[in-house]
């Protein structure tokens, strides 16, 4: 499944694997929501709750999608976060994996804090 994800000052797609969270996420599409920061890391609220997965990880790649299980938030990271240690991309806690950005995750740069953000399926073609 592929996923937009828009801001006022551009846009991403995603790709997701076949996950509970990702199937949860897609019966919740489109979605609306209010950026955060967090270092090199965009996060935001989203209406579903999955269980922690057993392969949640902690540390992952930057452009990873994960979904961060105690905030019911969408996680993205593109780069270090206040608790990396060097360049990794350490998430708050574990997250489940759902999958990757496609392009430059480094244009999450451009979101800020309080910027809406929205959430929607890319229906294939």
């Amino acid at each position: 499944m592929q996923i937009r994800i828009s801001w006022p000052a551009g846009q991403l797609t995603a790709t997701l694997e076949e996950t509970p969270t990702s199937k949860a996420l897609a019966g919740a599409l489109p979605l609306t929501s209010t950026a955060q920061t967090w270092g090199d890391e965009v996060y935001f609220d989203t209406t579903v709750s999955p269980a922690l997965e057993a392969d949640a990880r902690q540390v992952v790649e930057p452009g990873t999608v994960a979904f961060w299980t105690e905030g019911n938030a969408l996680a993205l990271p593109y780069g270090p976060t206040p608790i990396s240690r060097g360049d990794e991309c350490r998430l708050a806690s574990p997250c489940n994996v759902l999958g990757r950005i496609d392009g430059d995750p480094r244009l999450l740069a451009t979101v800020r804090s309080g910027d809406p953000v929205r959430v929607e399926r890319v229906d294939a073609l």
